[in-house]
């Protein structure tokens, strides 16, 4: 018996030292992505299969959240590669060393050229403030509009949350000067600030509000996943910004060859067939199984600010909002 013991011990440790052999591939995302619903489980799956490695994917919280992480972290990081990123931080996170050149060439399906060195897109959308159409029925068609309504809305923190930072340069970008009324007049419609996007949908679904800064996209998980018609995207003649969210390989990284092997399969159908039904936003590569009825885009005006002037943008127009809203 005490034999069969030490064999059982030894072919335990073997297993142990086989698996340990493997690389490991680190990648800092947001909380949702790697939810049970989110696109990480079977985007591991998927790339474990291929790869010979154990890719760990790590919630660090939003887009804003792991570039803090990343600087605090400094050499001692074990990340290689960032995902969840925005190009309302880009620039940020080239500006600090934090990112290195990817090296992968590609070609996209996007509403705009991409030319970036460090950072590759993996996924985008319209933000957009979702209702329910059971309840909402005089439905705002401009941000003007929205702000002189009754609506109750929940927005994310531009300081810690990527749909945050969006909201503020999309009413930057549509309203120029105007930016700073809209936002005090919003002041008493906004129920709550909240970190991040989570947060902000689930007490949209349980009634605390009647709209929720998110996606054009965000109906189509409950028209697709729950068979739900009850939910809309606001549609604003002001047009609506954009969101692109990019990967990049870290400057601290210990497996860069990985790392931009990764970024490859990211940009592969295997991982952008995944991301419509999981992400529920649009691929940047059109997948071979076409999209479901349900992610047919808005006739909407796209708005974008390269990184370099969101970067020059942000500090102006989150000073304007923080005034507005301490009034």
């Amino acid at each position: 018996m005490r034999s069969f013991l030490i064999a059982a011990a030894s072919m335990a440790i073997g297993f142990e030292a086989h698996a340990q052999d493997k690389p490991v591939l680190t990648v800092y995302t947001y909380d949702s992505f790697v939810s049970d619903w989110g696109p990480g489980p079977a985007v591991e799956a998927a790339y474990e299969a291929v790869c010979n490695c154990d890719l760990q994917l790590l919630a660090t919280g939003d887009g804003a959240a792991i570039i803090s992480r990343l600087k605090l972290e400094g050499a001692r990081s074990k990340a290689d590669v960032v995902l969840g990123l925005d190009t309302n931080l880009t620039a940020k996170a080239v500006e600090d060393g934090l990112v290195v050149p990817h090296g992968v060439k590609a070609a996209f399906d996007l509403p705009i050229a991409w030319e970036d060195t460090y950072f590759l897109p993996f996924d985008w959308g319209y933000f957009a403030f979702v209702y329910d159409n059971t309840k909402v029925t005089d439905v705002p068609v401009s941000l003007s509009a929205l702000a002189a309504s009754d609506l109750s809305v929940v927005i994310q923190d531009p300081r810690s949350s990527t749909p945050g930072l969006g909201l503020l340069l999309w009413v930057d970008t549509a309203l120029g000067d105007g930016a700073g009324a809209f936002w005090e007049a919003m002041a008493d419609q906004i129920v709550t600030v909240t970190k991040g996007w989570d947060e902000a949908y689930g007490m949209f679904l349980e009634g605390e509000a009647d709209m929720v800064l998110s996606y054009t996209t965000s109906p189509a998980y409950h028209i697709v996943a729950e068979g739900d018609l009850s939910k809309s995207a606001a549609v604003f003649e002001d047009g609506h910004y954009m969101q692109v969210e990019v990967a990049g390989i870290t400057a601290t990284s210990q497996q860069p060859d990985l790392a931009r092997n990764f970024l490859e399969f990211m940009v592969s159908d295997a991982f952008q067939s995944i991301i419509p039904t999981t992400n529920w936003m649009y691929p940047v590569v059109a997948p071979a199984d076409p999209l479901p009825e349900a992610f047919a885009r808005p006739a909407a005006k796209a708005l974008l600010l390269a990184p370099e002037k969101a970067a020059v943008r942000r500090d102006a127009a989150l000073a304007t909002w923080l005034d507005a809203l301490s009034k």
